[in-house]
């Protein structure tokens, strides 16, 4: 491989030294033919260099690209110093780009993998002459993830016209990248100084691999050095990317426990069938998904999550409305039979979902706007889905809170759950305002579906691995009480990451759930009590 390596740069040497002789189009018919039927590989490969390396190739790149690629693929075949190109039943002269005949004695060029990856870098160096941004950001990425001295010239070309600051930092890593590889120390230093101020994982794996590989001591020392400093900076970015994982995870929690503090706080049912109505929101957005796809065009996909969220919540609410009708109304002040009769409800919804959806997961697609992220640090970034589902738990927080302190049903509510006879005898009904805080609380368990199915995979047992960490955020918090929810959310949430990072994802529960154990037996009335005479009932 070794061997290989250098025969390939003493190629783009040759290469570079042949471009005053070289014809200026960018592929001939004789060029052509000796990247397909040259002597051996290292004459291909030479040939390629030079057509790349052409004053003009950028120019006219496209056809030069695509007879690279057939290359690549095994479309090319040869016959008496001409080269065709086969693609399906046509045939074309990839010169002149028009279609052509086969001979029948025409041979099959056949590409080993070294001249795959040739040609892979070949068709990056030309990307690096594209219009297209986004190309030339691919094409640098590729020539810096391989870097090689032989493409220095490239390299220095593309630097010179190139504007785009990420395009340039990618060059100029693969500048130095290059250089590392360099006979002189001098030029290894430089090259170390440059990647120093580059404080990316790629920057410090090259450095890791030159460090293995050097022999000068000051080259050493000069290496350790900037590895130092880069671990450093990206210790940083893994700090406030735990921090803001555990946010996301606790913006998580707090939507799938806002309805259980409804339900379990305010309510004082064990709804063991929380999780299945979470689900059922999940696959409320899923059937909104396939209505989009299948029904609307396809540039209104994008706005599926505006009406997803509302049928989410309806859906989830109808069928905690049914439950509390049916089933919860007859054991309010039993919570132990409410746990019992709910976890087998949860059962039956786990089932059904089976019968009509199947075993296996469904996969709900972001909308364009929900991909991607922002990069804070080379090591860093927030996705915007994540981003979403933090602001969206802090909205239906915010909508929840204000319905619940001043609303006429906030109010209704609130008189129920902390004197049901004393608010009977006002006027209020009692029944019908169970209904309605159940079907509240289960609504928002459908929005807590919506959001997870936007960052992982929607299934029958969606529920399950929430349900848990639900009943503790609220425990913890304090029974009823939002913003003990919201506390305990978040902290729970961020503590995890941050113990995951030192003990593995297994311990760091374990811890969580010790910590849990240790809290309430010190404050069984969670992170905030009850004040007055609700906590005296």
């Amino acid at each position: 491989m070794k061997l290989l390596r250098k025969s390939w740069r003493l190629a783009w040497a040759v290469g570079l030294g042949s471009l005053l002789s070289f014809s200026s189009h960018a592929l001939t018919t004789e060029q052509a033919y000796a990247m397909a039927a040259a002597d051996d590989s290292e004459q291909r490969v030479l040939a390629i260099n030079q057509a790349v390396l052409a004053p003009d190739a950028q120019t006219d790149g496209g056809r030069l690209s695509a007879y690279l690629g057939a290359l690549a693929n095994d479309e090319v075949r040869v016959s008496r110093g001409k080269v065709y190109v086969m693609s399906g039943d046509a045939v074309t002269d990839p010169v002149t780009g028009q279609a052509a005949q086969l001979p029948a004695d025409a041979e099959e060029v056949v590409s080993n993998n070294y001249l795959r990856s040739v040609i892979d870098t070949a068709q990056a160096a030309l990307a690096l002459g594209s219009r297209d941004v986004q190309a030339r950001r691919k094409a640098a990425e590729q020539l810096a993830s391989e870097p090689d001295a032989g493409r220095l010239p490239l390299i220095e070309k593309a630097l010179a016209a190139e504007q785009d600051a990420q395009v340039r930092a990618l060059l100029e890593r693969s500048q130095a990248a290059s250089l590392l590889g360099s006979d002189e120390a001098q030029q290894r230093l430089k090259a170390v100084e440059q990647l120093s101020r580059q404080q990316t994982p790629e920057t410090q794996l090259l450095l890791n691999q030159r460090l293995s590989e050097e022999a000068d001591p000051g080259v050493q020392k000069a290496i350790k050095a900037a590895l130092a400093g880069i671990a450093e900076g990206l210790a940083w970015g893994d700090r406030l990317g735990a921090i803001f994982s555990g946010i996301s995870l606790g913006s998580v929690l707090l939507l799938a426990a806002l309805g259980l503090t409804i339900t379990y706080g305010l309510m004082g049912v064990i709804n063991m069938a929380h999780g299945e109505l979470i689900m059922i929101g999940a696959y409320a957005t899923y059937l909104v998904q396939v209505a989009f796809q299948r029904w609307l065009p396809e540039a209104w996909f994008g706005g599926y999550l505006a009406v997803a969220v509302p049928v989410a919540f309806l859906a989830s609410a109808l069928v905690g409305a049914v439950l509390e009708r049916g089933v919860i109304r007859f054991l309010y002040g039993r919570p132990l039979e409410t746990l019992l009769a709910t976890f087998g409800i949860s059962l039956v919804l786990q089932q059904t979902v089976r019968s009509l959806f199947g075993a296996q997961n469904v996969g709900v697609e972001n909308p364009a706007w929900m991909s991607g992220g922002i990069a804070l640090l080379p090591n860093l970034t927030l996705p915007w889905n994540r981003i979403a589902i933090i602001v969206f738990a802090f909205a239906v927080l915010a909508g929840v809170a204000f319905m619940i302190a001043r609303t006429r049903l906030g109010l209704f509510v609130r008189g129920v759950t902390q004197n049901r006879a004393m608010a009977s005898c006002v006027g209020v009904n009692t029944a019908r305002t169970d209904t309605y805080a159940f079907a509240l609380g289960s609504g928002i368990a459908g929005l807590a579906g919506c959001a997870l199915s936007q960052i992982g995979n929607v299934g029958p047992d969606l529920g399950q691995n929430y349900i848990v960490d639900s009943f503790l955020v609220v425990v913890l918090g304090g029974v009823g009480q939002l913003a003990g929810t919201v506390y305990a959310a978040l902290g729970l949430g961020v503590l995890s990451k941050l113990l995951e990072g030192w003990t593995g994802a297994v311990l760091a529960k374990i811890a969580v759930l010790l910590f849990i154990v240790v809290f309430i037996q010190k404050r069984p009335q969670g992170i905030f009590a009850l004040k007055g005479r609700s906590a005296e009932t």
